[in-house]
């Protein structure tokens, strides 16, 4: 399916003054979504200096990078009963938002991923994954879930499978690439309630999926689409949940209790609840392994975690409201 949804919608003067901000992009960098402040700022890991800021659509949620690290996007939720319905597309070398991609009438854009040069996304209130394509700049694929508030998206390593999770259908979807067509087949796969969070390890074997509504944590054999244990983990509401890049340790962000949850693979035990603050969301896992970074969206501020410790080493204040991120280069020395 193919729709012309792509527009440039006009910048306003204001808009374009916070787009100029300044120009240099470090290497690495860290990008952060502020949810409050509609922004994505361009922070160089090392200092925790904001080095560029670029205005947003209303709400923005999540945020990818192109393989050549040159462009991100963000997709806006919206906030409060106003749904988003749009993508910023944002040069990272300006920095500046190039275009707004209109995606209208899908709404509420949420997850992100990029796979084969093209942007997939997910449409909460419709129920589908679309697919925007960077050279033609049309939306040329819908996928349908058929579930309730399609939220988080990822893809497999060889990205012959796509996963998804519905929260008010308490489901994760399973998508299988059919060989040889643009088909793709969809296993739903019943977990706890109101799934969110979810990531897949790293050798591709298991998908952790966390129940914001009961505390617990689906572990699913993606071989055969089932669920074969569940860990009571008693959180209150858990937001986003990683692997380390070793596979060893799983990380969860409790947002309403606080705490940042390490969960041993395994031995399905958590071995420490670290106290970050208010409302702690998004989590981005460093190459290399040796740190990761949370949004404490509610105290406007990301923590550095040294994953060896299991400690907070250090914070930067990011804007109002910080939660997806995306890295851009190799691990900070």
């Amino acid at each position: 399916m193919r729709t012309s949804l792509g527009s440039l919608l006009p910048l306003s003067a204001a808009l374009l003054a916070v787009s100029a901000w300044a120009a240099e992009l470090p290497s690495p960098a860290l990008l952060v979504l502020n949810k409050s402040d509609a922004t994505l700022v361009i922070v160089d890991p090392a200092t925790g200096r904001i080095t560029g800021k670029v205005a947003t659509g209303e709400g923005p949620h999540e945020v990818v990078v192109n393989p050549e690290g040159t462009v991100a996007y963000a997709t806006n939720y919206g906030s409060g009963p106003t749904p988003g319905k749009s993508i910023s597309i944002i040069d990272l070398t300006g920095p500046r938002e190039i275009k707004r991609l209109e995606v209208s009438p899908m709404l509420r854009p949420h997850g992100i991923a990029v796979a084969e040069g093209k942007v997939w996304f997910t449409a909460e209130a419709n129920k589908v994954v679309a697919r925007y394509d960077p050279a033609s700049q049309h939306i040329d694929y819908l996928l349908g879930t058929g579930q309730n508030t399609t939220h988080m998206l990822q893809f497999s390593a060889d990205t012959n499978r796509l996963f998804t999770a519905n929260i008010s259908s308490d489901t994760i979807s399973i998508f299988e690439r059919a060989a040889g067509s643009m088909n793709w087949n969809q296993t739903v796969v019943p977990v706890g309630k109101g799934p969110e969070a979810f990531d897949i390890s790293p050798d591709g074997s298991r998908l952790w999926a966390a129940h914001s509504r009961d505390g617990g944590v689906s572990v699913i054999d993606i071989a055969s689409k089932k669920v074969i244990e569940t860990l009571p983990l008693g959180t209150k509401r858990s937001n986003r949940l990683k692997f380390t890049p070793d596979g060893k340790t799983v990380l969860i962000s409790d947002l309403e209790a606080g705490d940042l949850l390490f969960v041993d693979v395994a031995s399905r035990k958590v071995t420490k609840k670290l106290p970050l603050g208010q409302a702690p969301e998004g989590i981005l896992m460093e190459p290399g392994g040796a740190r990761a970074y949370v949004a404490v969206a509610g105290d406007n501020h990301v923590a550095v975690i040294d994953l060896k410790s299991m400690s907070k080493s250090k914070q930067f204040e990011t804007g109002g409201g910080p939660d997806g991120m995306a890295w851009i280069g190799g691990p900070l020395r």
